[in-house]
This record gives structure tokens, C-alpha cells and sequence, in this order.
């Protein structure tokens, strides 16, 4: 047991270690080399614009039965009246981020590794080296800069629709008037529950993206390691989009208390 997770941890450690060296290098090429215009836009309409249908499904689920528990369990108490409240704040801070993370995740991140791992195996990869091209230039950092625009915007559209589900349950089942929920639910978002959710979005989508990324440059085994490299994609991202969720979610609560105090 103890030599399976000491294992396990070096194989952690030497997958963190190569992905830091990739993420690094593609950050050099960003800065030096910036990808074309026309690439970043195909990968933006790739990830973004084709992810929206399940990315606004998953959103409108999200909003409808938050709002259905929140409401018959608020009633009970005579406090269906803080259900916009509720159901808004948590789709925007926390909701909202991680569901179209998710989706990215099982969609985009799949595909990533799925198109690399194919290009890999098949030694295009090989032959763009040797076309004196840098494959981190060609196919790495466009795939990053897009997922990375394109999952804020993506939350910001699942936040709306989330809401406006929440307003469906609300206005049919609850009693409660269209305009008494936009009212209430948009009274009580700040500024920082905006910021705070679409700055988990931006890492999300870059965690999605690297990881798609070094997994498929690292796929091995012709076709059927295309298969495990997809798997292993989704698996790694979503685990680290979770892990990550925690983490943001604290340093950004320590960052509004230290505002609130005055520290900054």
C-alpha cells in the first residue's frame, strides 16, 4: 500500500512537473510569438460558440431546481421572498463558474486531448518540428488564449440563464411576480460576486485547456491511447477544476474581509 501511493504521488508530481514546463513555454511563446489572429478566432468559435447549447442547458437546470428546493424549503419558514436572493448569489459566485467549468471539461477538454492525441500518435507533431514550427506556437497557445476568453463569457451568458430559470420556478410555482424576483435578485449582486465568479472561470478555462493540451502531447499507444488520454483529460480537469474551486473560493473571501477591514 505504501509503495502504491508513494507511486502514485511521484506520478503526480512528474505529471505537475511537465505540465508546469508546458504552460511555462507556452507563456513565453504568447509574450514572443503570439499565435495568429485567425487561429485564436477558430479556437474561440470552436470552444466558445459551439459550447453554448450545453453550457445554457446545464445552466437552465441549474436555475430551475435551485429554485424549486430553495422555494419549498424556504416555505415552510414564510421565507420564500429570499429565494432570488439565494438562487442568485450562488449561481453567480459558485454555480454558475463550475457548472460551464464542467461542461467545458467533459466537452472541450475531451476534445483537446482528443485533436492532439490524434496529431501525436500520427507524428504530425513530428512533422511540424520538423517544418522548423513550434508546435506550443501552432496548436498550444491558441487553444489556451481561447478557453480562456471563452469561459468567462460563457459564464456570464449561464449566469443569466440560470437566473431567468430561477425566475421561471419562481413566477409558476412560487407566487412569486417576475418583477418582484429581477428586483430582489439583482439587488443584492455586487460588483466582487461578478468578479469573483468569472475570476474562477478564467483559471478554470485555463486549467481545462492545459491539461487537454499536455495530455494529448503525451498520448502514446496509437489509437487506443487517444482513448485513455481523452478520459484521462476529463478525469485530471475536472478534479482540478473542483480542487481549485475550493481554493479560489477561500483566497477570494480572505480578499474581501481584508477590503472590508481596510487592509487594502
Amino acid at each position: 500500500m505504501n509503495q502504491m501511493s508513494l507511486s502514485a504521488f511521484f506520478l503526480a508530481m512528474e505529471f505537475m512537473g511537465g505540465l508546469s514546463r508546458m504552460v511555462a513555454e507556452a507563456f513565453q511563446t504568447i509574450v514572443r510569438r503570439p499565435p495568429s489572429r485567425s487561429s485564436v478566432m477558430q479556437e474561440i468559435h470552436s470552444i466558445g460558440v459551439q459550447s453554448f447549447l450545453i453550457v445554457a442547458v446545464a445552466a437552465l437546470a441549474t436555475g430551475l431546481v435551485m429554485a424549486l428546493q430553495f422555494g419549498f424549503g424556504l416555505a415552510r419558514f414564510g421565507a420564500k421572498l429570499y429565494v432570488p436572493k439565494i438562487v442568485t448569489t450562488s449561481i453567480v459566485r459558485e454555480l454558475g463558474p463550475i457548472f460551464t467549468a464542467l461542461m467545458l471539461s467533459g466537452r472541450v477538454g475531451a476534445g483537446i486531448a482528443a485533436e492532439v492525441g490524434s496529431m501525436k500518435v500520427t507524428q504530425q507533431i513530428d512533422a511540424i518540428r520538423a517544418l522548423g514550427t513550434d508546435p506550443i506556437q501552432k496548436i498550444v497557445a491558441p487553444k489556451i488564449i481561447a478557453c480562456v476568453f471563452a469561459a468567462p463569457l460563457l459564464t456570464i451568458l449561464a449566469d443569466f440563464i440560470g437566473i431567468f430559470g430561477g425566475m421561471l420556478v419562481a413566477s409558476s410555482q412560487l407566487g412569486l411576480s417576475n418583477y418582484d424576483y429581477f428586483f430582489k435578485a439583482f439587488e443584492i449582486i455586487s460588483v466582487r460576486d461578478v468578479g469573483g465568479g468569472l475570476v474562477k472561470a478564467v483559471v478554470f478555462g485555463f486549467i481545462i485547456s492545459s491539461v487537454g493540451c499536455f495530455v494529448g502531447l503525451n498520448t502514446t499507444g496509437g489509437t487506443q491511447g487517444v482513448g485513455k488520454s481523452t478520459t484521462r483529460a476529463v478525469v485530471i480537469s475536472s478534479v482540478l477544476v473542483l480542487t481549485s474551486d475550493f481554493v479560489l473560493t477561500k483566497l477570494l473571501w480572505l480578499i474581501e474581509n481584508a477590503i472590508r477591514s481596510g487592509e487594502f
